[in-house]
This record gives structure tokens, C-alpha cells and sequence, in this order.
């Protein structure tokens, strides 16, 4: 068990170190109908690197975002800068050939190229350093696995080796480092971009959802409050696309979350990037707090909605964190969602073959801030008309029999279990059962309800039943949320949409 002191210092709420104690620029809301060349929806990486490329090239664009800029997924990631994404190249070669698992590689690497070279070029002050990676094993069972990746280094012209140890005192007994990767502050390298953005007379908009496009003479961007944005193509980087068109891209991909600690460790951690490979995984690598190398502990990942009481997850980390390296503080905890399609390359490109104006970036399964580097440079190619090596690799069109389809049908028919428990079941609390700062699924005139109980004793109630598809909702215990477990909606508790692919939030039930 982890210890009763370092339990106290548990943040009781969850908290992005990176946008702690940084300020970021704000922005309105969109208020009037206004025209551009390009609209992009979604203000993480792929949205202000696309828009900074674009008005480089002096296109007129604007950017929204449904919340404040740099706020969801880009602002909750390890912010690691790397092309090893896990055991994946084995993988890709059997499924894809040698050819396309190079491109993956080599994509990946060109992003991480354009950061550093991006960071230099503005002298951005924003913590990078450069930091071999390793995937790592403590089960007999997977050293095989390590090996096969080792080779497909090897065959795919990846610098790195494989090794019995690693530069950190933990338990080793195979490892596989890729040389010469990267990590940085993602929000101070992004706000510099922004800056820039801005500069190039792009219009900037927060607090502004984007809930449809309509299509004709001209394509039109709607948000929730009616206004609109006129233009000639548009960029969905919201993460989950927010418009479909007809890519049925919910029954495509599957969405995760994974948690991230952020410690004062009592051993000095020298330094590098680390991730086990075996379930529960681990991350490790530091990062710069007033000049102090802290320590962030990451993994834990599991399907949203689904599983343990999610706080458990952040104990666990805890947990391995003091057994590891200890903790002399623990400063933030915070949690991510992640895509992944079903055959784990992200899908960049045009959102079908009929909509060719209309382009999407999604699926990056944990490793956004290459993958998203890449399908700025990708889409903005793309709408300057200029060649792109990786085009046919990303193309969200495309459909690979192995394995997609036993990707989908294992992925669906989880969908619909969930979708009929939630149907099935009784809760037995009601109301009057909450504790202070709880939350639970409880019954309300006898149906179905959830409700949150906030430390000033305020009760917010809401219809448990999810605005996508219908799935029923599941508490958040670690986040306080309400979360699908059928296609990974999450909302406030006031019912407030978080993360799509739910456009309309839950409604509120009264007793």
C-alpha cells in the first residue's frame, strides 16, 4: 500500500502541470458570421501548427476551439517528441510491409525535426532536450517481443540497440532505445506558435463549438450559438472529429484514458525516456519545475467508462512512483483520452473520398505531439497542393482486412455490451446516500439518474443517458465525470460536454 503521508498530499483535484502557472493568451467567442479561406476547429497541435503553416503561406484562416485554447488533449500529454510509440514496428511491417513502417518511422522523425528545428529557429524557451527513448520488460514473455522489434529496427534502418539495462536504477530485464529522440513543454513551444499565428492575422476564437458543416456554393462551419465561418475547406483537429461525414469513424477507433503524476522525487532521475511495455504500462521521464527536474509517472490506461473506480488508477501510479524513485512531493495528477483506430496508424487526410474540402486528423493513439506534427504538415500539403511522401500511409480512406476487421468486431461488440448493462441495470442509492464530493449513478422517481454532491453541499443531477448513441453514462471518480464506456462522450457534472463524439450535453433531471 502506498503510504499515509504521501496519500495526504494527493491533490485533491486533477490539474495539467503544463498549463499550471503558465498564461495563456485568451481569445472571444465567436459572435458574427464571418468568411475566410481555411477554418480549422480544434486549438491543440494539429490546429495551431496547421494554421501557423497555412498563414506562412498567406492563407486566410480562422481557429475555434470549444473550450480555451490549448486545453484538451495537447495540454494533457507526457509531451514526449518521439517516433517509438510502443511495440509497433514489428506490427507494422507484418501488417502494412517494410515500406509503409518505414514511412511511419520516417514521418514521425521529420515532426520531431520540425520541432526541434522550430524551437531553434525562435529561440523558444521551452524546456527541450534531447533524450534517448527505451521500451522496456520485467515479464520473460515479452523479451521476445522486444527482440522481434530490435529487428524490425534493424530491417526499417532505425538507430538504436538493445540492451539487459537501462540508465535508471529499476528493474530491467530487456530493453530496446531508439537514440537521439526529444521532450519539451508543449504549451510554452505552443503559445510561441500561436503568437505567431495570430500575428499572421489569423482570427483566433474560444469558447466557440463547432456542432455541423453545411455543405453548397461554399462550406459553412456552424457553431452551437448559430453563427457561422464561410470558407473553401476546413481542418476538423477536435481531437474526435466533431462532424462525421458519413466516415463512420465512432465504429473506427476507440477511445482510452491514461493518467499522468507529477512528483519531487527523493532519487535523482539522470535522465531519458521510459516506457514498459506489459500491462499495467509505465512512463517515466522528467521535466522542469522552477528549475527542478521533477519526475512524471504515467500509464494506468484502460477504455473510458469502463473498469475500476478511476482513482484507483492515480494511486497505482503513486504507488509505483514511491517504490521506484520516492516522493518528496507529489505536485499534480491529471488524466488524457486517447484515440486508436483499428489498425493503429492515424487516420490524416480527407474525411471521405466525396467531401474532398473537408479534412480530418484523429487516432494518434497516445503520440500526438509527432503524429500530430505530422498531419499539420500532411493537411496543409494537401491544401496548397503540394506533395506529400505519407499521404496513401495516413489516408483515413483506406481499410486493411488484417486487422481491422477483427479490430472492429472485437471493438463493437464491447460497444454493445455496454449498451445493454447500462440498460439492465438497478442502481440501488438514491440522492439522499451521497457523501460530500461523490458522485454515483443513483435512482431518481425510479429511473435511472447520475448525481454529484459538491463539498458545499449542492446536488447536480443529471439523465445518465449519453447524446451520441444512447449508451449510459459512468461515473469518474478520479476526474469527476461522467463518462461512456460505448464510444468515450465525457461530461461535467453538470452535464456540460467535455469530449465528443456527443455534440448536445445530458439533460438534467429534476426529483
Amino acid at each position: 500500500m502506498f503510504s499515509e503521508n504521501a496519500s495526504q498530499h494527493m491533490p485533491q483535484f486533477p490539474e495539467s502541470f503544463w498549463r499550471s502557472n503558465l498564461e495563456l493568451p485568451s481569445f472571444p467567442k465567436l459572435e458574427k458570421d464571418i468568411e475566410v479561406d481555411i477554418s480549422i476547429v480544434g486549438g491543440g497541435i494539429v490546429g495551431i501548427t496547421s494554421a501557423n503553416l497555412l498563414g506562412k503561406a498567406g492563407i486566410k484562416v480562422a481557429l475555434i476551439d470549444a473550450g480555451k485554447i490549448l486545453s484538451g488533449t495537447t495540454g494533457h500529454t507526457t509531451a514526449k517528441i518521439t517516433a517509438q510509440h510502443g511495440l509497433i514496428y514489428h506490427e507494422l511491417m507484418e501488417h502494412f510491409g517494410l515500406e509503409k513502417a518505414r514511412g511511419y518511422y520516417e514521418a514521425n522523425m521529420s515532426a520531431l525535426h520540425f520541432i526541434r528545428d522550430t524551437v531553434l529557429r525562435h529561440q523558444i524557451e521551452c524546456d527541450f532536450t534531447e533524450e534517448d527513448a527505451y521500451l522496456y520488460t520485467n515479464t520473460d514473455s515479452y523479451i521476445s517481443k522486444l527482440e522481434r522489434e530490435m529487428e524490425a529496427y534493424e530491417k526499417l534502418g532505425i538507430e538504436g540497440d538493445y540492451r539487459n539495462s537501462i540508465p535508471i536504477d529499476i528493474p530491467v530485464k530487456a530493453a530496446v532505445r531508439m537514440n537521439a529522440q526529444g521532450q519539451f513543454h508543449p504549451l510554452k513551444y505552443l503559445k510561441k506558435l500561436l503568437e505567431e499565428t495570430e500575428h499572421q492575422g489569423a482570427e483566433i476564437f474560444e469558447n466557440t463549438t463547432a456542432v455541423d458543416i453545411e455543405q453548397g456554393n461554399e462550406i459553412k462551419v456552424v457553431a452551437r450559438n448559430g453563427c457561422t465561418i464561410s470558407c473553401k475547406q476546413v481542418v476538423i483537429a477536435s481531437h474526435y472529429p466533431f462532424y462525421d461525414g458519413a466516415g463512420f469513424y465512432f465504429a473506427r477507433m476507440y477511445p482510452e484514458r491514461s493518467y499522468l503524476l507529477a512528483v519531487k522525487p527523493q532519487k535523482t532521475f539522470s535522465g531519458g525516456m521510459y516506457l514498459m511495455v506489459e500491462e499495467p504500462t509505465r512512463s517515466l521521464r522528467y521535466t522542469l519545475c522552477d528549475n527542478e527536474k521533477i519526475l512524471l509517472v504515467g500509464g494506468e490506461r484502460h477504455k473510458t467508462g469502463q473498469g475500476i473506480s478511476t482513482i484507483h488508477h492515480y494511486e497505482a501510479l503513486q504507488k509505483y512512483a514511491e517504490e521506484t524513485f520516492g516522493i518528496n512531493e507529489f505536485l499534480y495528477r491529471w488524466s488524457a483520452q486517447d484515440w486508436t483506430t483499428s489498425d493503429k496508424v492515424p487516420f490524416i487526410g480527407r474525411i471521405t473520398s466525396e467531401k474532398p474540402n473537408i479534412y480530418v486528423a484523429t487516432g494518434f493513439r497516445k503520440w500526438g505531439m509527432t503524429n500530430g506534427t505530422a498531419a499539420a504538415r500532411l493537411i496543409s500539403d494537401l491544401i496548397l497542393e503540394k506533395p506529400n511522401p505519407y499521404e496513401e500511409l495516413f489516408t483515413p480512406s483506406r481499410f486493411n482486412v488484417d486487422p481491422s476487421v477483427k479490430t472492429l468486431i472485437r471493438e463493437n461488440t464491447n460497444v454493445a455490451g455496454h449498451l445493454l448493462k447500462g440498460k439492465w441495470e438497478s442502481p440501488l442509492k438514491t440522492v439522499d446516500d451521497l457523501q460530500t464530493d461523490e458522485g454515483s449513478v443513483i435512482r431518481v422517481n425510479g429511473k435511472r439518474a447520475g448525481a454529484y454532491k459538491d463539498k458545499n453541499q449542492n446536488v447536480y443531477m443529471v439523465d445518465t443517458t449519453c447524446r451520441h448513441m444512447g449508451c449510459e453514462v459512468e461515473w469518474n471518480s478520479g476526474d469527476r465525470t461522467w463518462d461512456c464506456p460505448c464510444h468515450g462522450s465525457r461530461y461535467s457534472v453538470t452535464g456540460e460536454v467535455l469530449e465528443g463524439p456527443a455534440k448536445q450535453p445530458l439533460n438534467k433531471v429534476e426529483e
